[in-house]
């Protein structure tokens, strides 16, 4: 199975210079965790609901804080022609919850979350990629940003 046949092709795409107040109410519209943040036609971050809580707030930034302040500018990403198990290793290993998902261009083309795998594939492969996941720590621990 390819990347394609299970990512979330409609995607919201914040602008670096919008504030994290306008992600946030954006994340709660769209009802997600994350949103790409791009220019130019060019993925250049993410931001999660959890760069906002330990990068902004617990820092005492304000709502006004331009998202480019407290985003992730190294993304990992995949390709929608990528094969979904080696998706799921990289996930697991990286501890990652979701990836962004790129043509072949390296322009945006959805985003691959488990969920998507855990309820697209439905044969347990995401099982051992969340257990990696959730394992405490790692390289993208948020308190080696405090």
């Amino acid at each position: 199975m390819r990347v394609s046949e299970a990512m979330t092709r409609d995607v919201y795409v914040a602008n670096p210079r919008d504030t994290i107040q306008q992600a946030a109410v954006t994340m709660a519209e769209i009802d997600a965790g994350v949103v790409p943040v791009g220019e130019d036609d060019r993925l250049v971050g993410m931001l999660t609901d959890r760069d906002i809580a330990v990068r902004a707030i617990a820092k005492g930034r304000g709502p006004e804080t331009p998202i480019e302040d407290v985003m992730s500018k190294e993304v990992k990403y995949c390709f929608e022609d990528d094969d979904i198990a080696q998706v799921l290793d990289n996930l697991g290993s990286q501890q990652l919850r979701r990836l962004p998902v790129l043509d072949r261009d390296k322009r945006l083309a959805g985003i691959l979350s488990l969920g998507d795998l855990a309820t697209q594939t439905m044969d347990g492969r995401a099982g051992p990629a969340l257990s990696e996941i959730s394992q405490p720590g790692g390289q993208h621990s948020q308190s080696q940003n405090l």
